[in-house]
């Protein structure tokens, strides 16, 4: 200023809540003192303070690094044109960068986290539906894998108890672009983030999903961490993908039930779409639950069946001791190769009762990414027509593997796999993906149709 220097006074210390009075103090000022302040370098304010809030006139503030917290010089000028500087720590408003993706490739990917803290590891696998993240949070096809959102903007319908597929989260973590800041539904109980907490699964978002799914394509599905553990350097988490793996694991043990239960429960009538026939008798099935969804059960009660769910490892003998009309074995995660007592149950009843099983046929391979969404064309070859559905698999069956007398069905559109099997010798049928379609079109509703035929057809002879 004109005729004299500006005099200096020099603090440091961390400048939170009602302590910003202190700057007040440093600068021998009175809080009531109205201030124009100018930041030397850019900085941002925490919205709980007084002086950003109410006291500062026209602040400048822009984000100049991704730390949590900026030291700062400032620049006081009074009415009367004092001036005055002092040096302090400010907050950001908003949440920065905590946690670190790490890939087995060796590449590192930074983001926000939200839902629970911690260190986790995982299969990154991309889901391309555009709705229905509850439903996709809670079927337990997804056990040991992150699922990678491609739909960017999620969160925005918050949950609610209806849309669960099953009892609870299996999947490791939740990897979207955009975390929506706030919920607009009316069935809506919870937001997103206190949801993924209150159930200890990871997420992270402001992290570049799209990139991330170049690369899964490009290179297939990746291991990879999810870290908010500053102790852990980058390569140690590397590392930890690199030790860890899915294949060969039995993944179904832990989501299949431990008691066998009844299931009667039908579709809602509010979310009933389509009039269902009534086949004039009632079928019982009896369910293994290798990670079965809530959406197959109230299927099948809709179209009049008399449902028993039984654990994955449950005795073929005792199953045909109920008598049922037709076995459905249901999805799951994992690799089934990793799983022989669920082929052996199959070879047991096959030809003694009517089956239909999700993934059920021949050998298995592991595909380069898998299909997991909700938009997945699929030939229907019987019919002649092209159905819209939903999948969730990283495992395809081998058509050369399959015996004689079995009939492809089905085919993925995208990629020519087999999709769909028909073993009319052995009154078998098996789709490679979820007709219930939660979330997803309605599309392939008419596989249960067909089921019934198959049970009533065989019942009657």
């Amino acid at each position: 200023m004109p005729g004299s220097a500006s005099p200096v006074i020099a603090v440091r210390e961390e400048v939170v809540g009602p302590s910003s009075c202190s700057l007040y103090a440093a600068l021998g000022l009175k809080s009531s003192s109205l201030l124009h302040f100018k930041f030397a370098q850019h900085i941002s304010c925490r919205s709980d303070l007084s002086i950003s809030r109410h006291s500062l006139k026209s602040p400048n503030v822009l984000l100049r690094s991704p730390r949590a917290s900026e030291t700062f010089s400032v620049k006081a000028v009074k009415e009367d044109n004092l001036q005055f500087s002092c040096n302090g720590i400010f907050d950001r408003p908003w949440k920065t960068a905590d946690t670190r993706l790490a890939l087995e490739d060796g590449s590192i990917w930074m983001a926000k986290s939200f839902g629970a803290r911690g260190t986790q590891v995982g299969e990154v696998v991309f889901n391309t539906s555009l709705t229905g993240y509850q439903e996709i949070l809670t079927d337990p096809s997804y056990a040991g894998q992150f699922v990678l959102m491609t739909n960017p903007h999620i969160g925005n319908t918050g949950v609610n108890i209806d849309d669960e597929e099953s009892q609870q989260c299996f999947l490791a973590g939740l990897v979207i672009r955009n975390l929506s800041i706030c919920t607009s539904n009316w069935r809506c109980t919870q937001s997103l983030g206190d949801y993924l907490a209150k159930r200890n699964i990871m997420g992270i978002y402001d992290v570049d999903t799209r990139a991330i799914t170049r690369r899964l394509r490009e290179d297939g599905s990746l291991i990879g961490v999810l870290s908010t553990e500053e102790s852990k350097s980058d390569k140690e988490l590397v590392e930890m993908a690199r030790q860890w793996k899915i294949v060969g694991v039995d993944l179904i043990s832990d989501v299949s039930c431990k008691t066998p239960y009844t299931w009667s429960e039908k579709t809602d009538l509010e979310w009933e779409f389509k009039n269902v026939v009534d086949h004039g008798e009632e079928f019982h099935v009896v369910a293994y639950d290798f990670g079965i969804k809530h959406n197959i059960l109230r299927r099948l009660a809709s179209y009049g069946c008399k449902i028993t769910v039984v654990p994955s490892k449950w005795p073929a003998a005792e199953t045909l001791e109920m008598k049922p009309d037709g076995v459905l074995f249901s999805n799951g995660p994992g690799d089934p190769s990793a799983v022989p007592y669920a082929v052996e149950i199959v070879e047991d009843l096959i030809g003694k009762v009517p089956l239909i099983g999700q993934a059920l046929g021949g050998k298995t391979f592991k595909m380069k990414f898998g299909h997991h969404g909700g938009n997945h064309p699929v030939g229907n070859l019987r019919r002649g027509c092209v159905e819209i559905s939903a999948q969730n698999h990283n495992y395809a069956i081998d058509p050369a593997s399959l015996p004689f007398g079995v009939e492809v069905t089905h085919i993925n559109l995208n990629d020519n796999s087999c999709a769909g099997l028909y073993f009319p010798e052995q009154k078998l049928m098996s789709l490679q993906y979820h007709p219930e379609a939660s979330p997803g079109p309605h599309d392939s509703d008419q596989s249960f149709v067909e089921f019934i035929e198959l049970m009533k057809s065989t019942k009657a002879q």
